[in-house]
């Protein structure tokens, strides 16, 4: 058997026996949320943070896709609306486990995904209707103030939808709004997860994810574009440093 090959089998194999886990996990702690639908939500949400942690570790164990995070002296007790870049699957997953009492901002229509949707409804999220326009702006304004004033972390992906690695979406000014408005600040994160969790694939390359925190950005006396230039700018300014990084690597 050639050596390539060999390997690209080997790829596969581990590949998919993760995304069986995946999906066993998905349905198991999906059903088990639905199922204490009568607990509070926090603790719903911590099951949540549960599952992350065991994709994670099934990750490292079977597709030797471990993580590592930079910046961890930036995540400080005072909350903040998260904007991260999106690429994967992953960071989905990941970021509950590292960013306390965190909520994210989602389209309403992934709450109609079996198990892992029907979850998500019953975790304190927020479940934006993008048709809605102006009227899903101010959800998001006057539900994400009323949760970081709980005291709760707001995780957006101000891509809004999933970007191949190298290439950037226009940056969306909603979490940059709730920033402005609310007076919290914005936590900037950038990541790699798409080099390693591949699009459209079902594919997990070995390795390691890198995921830089940045300093927060004060949104005091400032309007809601100055916010997303700064988090735009310091996030794919970190994205080209790590994507050198990411060259050696793969």
């Amino acid at each position: 058997m050639e050596p390539r090959f060999s390997a690209s089998l080997n790829l596969y194999i581990r590949s998919t026996l993760y995304w069986l886990i995946f999906l066993l996990l998905t349905v198991i702690f999906g059903t088990l949320i639905i199922l204490l639908f009568f607990i509070p939500s926090a603790q719903r949400v911590q099951l949540l943070t549960y599952y992350g942690h065991s994709n994670l570790w099934f990750l490292k164990k079977i597709c030797n896709l471990d993580y590592e995070i930079k910046g961890i002296q930036h995540l400080t007790d005072k909350n903040a609306i998260v904007l991260c870049k999106h690429q994967s699957i992953w960071e989905t997953i990941a970021l509950l486990t590292f960013i306390p009492h965190g909520r994210f901002v989602f389209k309403r229509e992934l709450m109609f995904i079996p198990f892992f949707g029907w979850a998500l409804a019953l975790t304190d999220m927020i479940a934006i209707n993008r048709s809605k326009g102006r009227k899903s702006v101010h959800q998001l304004v006057s539900e994400g103030t009323l949760k970081l004033q709980q005291g709760k972390w707001i995780l957006l992906f101000p891509e809004g939808t999933r970007t191949t690695p190298g290439t950037e979406n226009k940056y969306k000014i909603g979490g940059a709004l709730l920033a402005e408005k609310s007076g919290y600040p914005v936590l900037p994160i950038a990541h790699n997860a798409g080099d390693f969790w591949l699009r459209n694939s079902m594919i997990k390359l070995p390795g390691t994810i890198t995921v830089h925190i940045g300093p927060s950005i004060e949104s005091v006396d400032k309007n809601a574009q100055t916010i997303l230039d700064e988090t735009k700018q310091w996030i794919e300014y970190k994205m080209t440093q790590i994507n050198k990084k990411t060259q050696t690597q793969l």
